[in-house]
């Protein structure tokens, strides 16, 4: 008889222990809005910009989290909408409030969530609206409550406010420019947001956020070149110290005139001695060295520049238009450097230097070379339907050699040849940053004499293409010269607009867990 009951006994004992052992997958939305947004760009943006991507769609963005990856079936995943937008122009208000509106009622239909991954960039202008993401993240704490874990991942050029920093309990942004580890730093803070639930922890004990008086523009604070590479190397090893859960330096955003827009550190962790110092000194360490930040590149007027790429006889010698640089929130449609280029007799006569110029938007070129197609002339004005402040619409007059649909930037594309230049034009503004940009035109950059882009430090592509790099500084509403612009109201002092500032107070804020503000 006892055999019996034993087996019995044994038996319950598993059943309770297989019971006792399953666990519970979090539940965790995921939401977000992206974009860099120049106050000094007359452009505006709206909805369609963002190309929203809704429910499961939203996994495409991230590589890490494919639908057999490990770290897909840690958690039940609640995606909601998130939305990416180029850089550009200030969001308007109603495109604001209606992809909020759209992401809040997502969030109360599928509520209740253990945690949230806002995935944002973190320097988006809206209109009559301060600190964009400050306000959506405080909006979504309304609707999800104060107990849910929400980690937030950044580009290092956004801007952290308080009221973001509070609302966020987990925290990262990249540590590369050229952003080579966006998709790295994304799974880092969802990786993060995972394991704090998975292992009961919570909130961090502590999150430091100090604010550094610093604004400079992302051509000055490369990670590929001193200072920003040896301080960007500074941050793994806060992290890695016992009781860090990560640190982060936004260099923030220079091109919007907002209070939030300066440069910040940040730590988070358990431990209150590590969080604090690591945070101080990653901000003394870039106190320090601010003196030393030049542009990633030789950098001169666009006079010099041309002079320069026309001695060369390094193929392809480029030059970053930078002032209307679309990557970083121009309008892209600023025709200045293009008309000078073109009145260059260089790209004119007869075994002249040739010429790429990427690119400059013209909706009715496009319009008339669809008309006429590949081997017809077009002649219409391009550009400068957005930003005429330094130049008027270009009369552009060539042969159509390329017609290209489908881009989703772009939308179409066409190449108009004039003498030994060929222009890209498009109908939607678009930066070129891969070689595959051009030859899928049609076009032989390796073979070409220069290539102008509407950029500032080139991406990795192009900077391993190039014969030569040159940054030139032309005007657009991402003009360098900061001082230039017109800031009325960041926080002053700042450096560099105020170069003989006392030091700063670079002592570590505690900021409050989300659940204990008022």
């Amino acid at each position: 008889m006892r055999t019996p009951l034993l087996l019995l006994l044994l038996f319950a004992i598993l059943i309770s222990c297989d019971k006792n052992t399953e666990k519970k997958l979090p539940r965790i939305a995921i939401a977000g809005l992206g974009i860099e947004s120049s106050t000094f760009s007359p452009a505006l943006t709206h909805k369609e910009a963002f190309h929203p991507k809704i429910g499961d769609s939203i996994f495409n963005r991230y590589p890490f989290m494919e639908a057999d990856s490990s770290l897909r079936k840690r958690a039940e995943w609640v995606p909601t909408l998130v939305g990416k937008s180029l850089p550009g122009g200030t969001v308007t208000r109603e495109a604001y409030e209606s992809l909020v509106g759209k992401t809040l009622t997502m969030l109360e239909e599928n509520m209740p969530y253990d945690g949230l991954f806002f995935d944002i960039h973190g320097a988006m202008s809206v209109v009559g609206l301060d600190d964009p993401e400050g306000d959506l993240i405080k909006r979504i704490r309304e609707v999800v409550g104060t107990d849910v874990l929400i980690s937030t991942s950044m580009d290092l050029h956004g801007n952290v406010s308080k009221r973001l920093a509070q609302h966020s309990d987990l925290i990262t942004c990249y540590r590369m420019a050229p952003h080579e580890d966006a998709i790295e730093s994304k799974k880092r803070a969802v990786e993060n947001l995972v394991s704090r639930l998975e292992n009961g922890k919570g909130k961090p004990t502590y999150k430091a956020w100090v604010p550094v008086p610093i604004l400079l523009p992302g051509e000055k604070t490369s990670t590929r070149v001193e200072p920003g590479k040896s301080l960007y190397a500074q941050v793994p090893q806060v992290e890695q110290k016992e009781g860090v859960i990560d640190a982060a330096i936004w260099i923030g955003y220079a091109w919007a005139d907002e209070p939030r827009n300066h440069a910040v550190v940040m730590a988070t962790g358990d431990d209150k001695k590590q969080v604090t110092e690591g945070a101080e000194k990653l901000a003394n360490s870039f106190w320090d060295v601010r003196n030393q930040f030049e542009f990633v590149a030789p950098t001169k007027s666009y006079e010099e520049a041309l002079k320069l790429a026309l001695a060369s006889d390094k193929k392809p010698f480029m030059i970053s238009d930078m002032g209307d640089n679309p990557t970083a929130g121009g309008a892209g449609d600023v025709t200045w450097t293009l008309t000078e280029l073109l009145k260059r007799e260089e790209f004119h006569k007869a075994g002249g230097k040739s010429l790429i110029y990427a690119s400059i938007p013209g909706p009715k070129l496009v319009e008339q070379a669809m008309q006429v197609g590949v081997g017809g002339e077009v002649s219409t004005p391009v550009g400068a339907e957005i930003d005429d402040r330094y130049a008027p619409p270009l009369m552009l007059t060539g042969k159509v050699t390329a017609i290209k649909h489908g881009d989703v930037h772009a939308e179409t594309e066409v190449v108009v040849q004039v003498d030994n230049a060929h222009v890209i034009v498009t109908k939607k503004r678009k930066p070129y940053h891969r070689k595959s940009d051009f030859t899928n035109l049609g076009l032989t950059p390796s073979e070409t004499d220069i290539i102008v882009v509407k950029i500032g430090y080139l991406v990795p592509e192009l900077y391993n293409m190039r014969g030569d790099w040159i940054m030139a500084l032309t005007p657009g509403g991402v003009d360098q010269d900061l001082e230039r612009l017109g800031h009325k109201r960041i926080i002053r002092p700042m450096f560099p607009y105020d170069k003989d500032m006392e030091r700063p107070d670079l002592s570590a804020r505690l900021i409050k867990a989300s659940d204990e503000l008022n």
